[in-house]
Formats: C-alpha cells, structure tokens, sequence
C-alpha cells in the first residue's frame, strides 16, 4: 500500500470525500493529520532516530514483565 499526500480545496473538499468513501476500507485509509496524529508521528520519529543512530537502550524480558505489570496494576485501580 502506498501513501500520498494532498492538498484539497475547501470548494471540493466535500465531493472528494464522497468519492473515497465509495472504496472499501481495505483499499483506501483516510488518515486525518490531528494534532494527535502529529504528536505521535513525531514521537516516534525521535524513537527511529535514537534506533539508527544506535543510541537505543534495551530490556530484558524479566524488566519488560515487570514494568508491564506495574502499569496494569496502576489502572486497575
């Protein structure tokens, strides 16, 4: 799967939906760029970085259980 990038004026914007929404969701992903989408998009972006510039710290899989059990223990609650 490919993805592209548009600019789409507000005039047209309406119609151009309408024609995606006639593929199916398997074929065409609308990915709305929100500031939560930003957000992320640029986090992980930094955690690529830190990855190819071998800067990266890792765990074993003792530490990984154990932080994953604190962090379900703190939302059980």
């Amino acid at each position: 799967m490919r993805t592209i990038k548009i600019r789409i004026d507000d005039k047209v914007f309406k119609h151009f939906m309408w024609f995606l929404q006639r593929f199916k969701k398997d074929e065409i992903q609308v990915i709305n760029e929100d500031d939560a989408y930003l957000s992320v998009k640029e986090y992980l972006s930094g955690e690529l970085d830190i990855l190819e510039q071998g800067q990266a710290e890792y765990i074993g899989i003792e530490q990984l259980d154990a932080e994953l059990e604190n962090t379900i223990g703190k939302h059980e609650a």
